[in-house]
């Protein structure tokens, strides 16, 4: 009996004490007036770079009003995508806001805020390549040569079910895709909406992608794993945006009207 009071104590002062130490990132942002959302700054409609060199998309706008709701002045910071997650968990930004999915491995190091959007994987090649790859199945053969942004869900799809496929991983969705124009790669595996607008940005070179998504995947914010505050804080603050028809101004401006296109990079 007297072990058990010892051992209900114990887990009493350390449930105490858990959120204390778990406000640590959203004590640092409001201590420092900022906020430091980490994106790749290439990942169209996501996050782009404008002619004037700025960022935009729809991930910018949506950190933009994210920050002057809590108050805060917001700092992007630009890396490669499969550099981000171990940069939130190091503590360098104190989000990420890159396109990123839902999953259970990354829910593991993080907690995530949303989903803000869905999408979902698709097939970027020339036409007489496409042809011939209906799915995965078809995909999944020695012969074709795959891009696959490193890091990302789209390599992890390319792993699983195209196996026999020859993945090549890039650092970013431009040096893939310079690949497949050049026949340096078969295909590009990426979301749905990049395989759209890459299509768009390259009238004339026989781009092409499927109807329809190969999966469905949420995209969320990725938050440190041990804030619950600060998880709660955003979470909250996305589903105001969601019913004020915030996100829904963001999705249309983003997602179905493309003439921002001329004033990308």
């Amino acid at each position: 009996m007297k072990k058990f009071y010892t051992t209900f104590i114990l887990l009493f002062f350390i449930s105490l004490a858990i959120p204390v130490n778990g406000q640590k990132t959203l004590t640092k942002i409001l201590k420092n007036g900022e906020i430091r959302i980490g994106l790749t700054g290439k990942q169209p409609p996501y996050n782009m770079k404008a002619k004037s060199g700025e960022l935009m998309g729809f991930e910018v706008d949506l950190a933009s009003i994210l920050a002057n709701g809590i108050g805060v002045k917001l700092t992007t910071v630009e890396m490669p995508f499969s550099e981000l997650l171990p940069a939130l968990e190091a503590g360098k930004i104190d989000a990420v806001m890159s396109g990123m999915a839902i999953t259970s491995e990354r829910s593991v190091k993080a907690m995530f805020a949303g989903p803000y959007t869905v999408s979902g994987k698709s097939i970027l090649a020339k036409s007489a390549v496409l042809s011939k790859l209906k799915g995965t199945e078809e995909a999944n053969n020695e012969a074709y040569r795959i891009i696959c942004l490193k890091g990302s869900t789209s390599e992890d799809f390319v792993r699983k079910y195209m196996p026999k496929a020859q993945s090549i991983p890039v650092n970013n969705y431009d040096e893939g895709i310079a690949m497949v124009l050049s026949d340096q790669a078969d295909a590009m595996v990426a979301d749905y909406p990049i395989c759209v607008i890459t299509i768009m940005r390259n009238q004339g070179k026989d781009l092409v992608t499927l109807e329809r998504p190969l999966n469905i995947e949420p995209i969320g914010i990725a938050l440190p794993a041990n804030d619950l505050h600060f998880h709660t804080l955003v979470e909250n603050y996305l589903e105001a945006f969601d019913l004020a028809g915030a996100l829904k101004v963001i999705d249309n401006k983003w997602l179905e009207d493309g003439s921002w296109l001329f004033s990308m990079e």
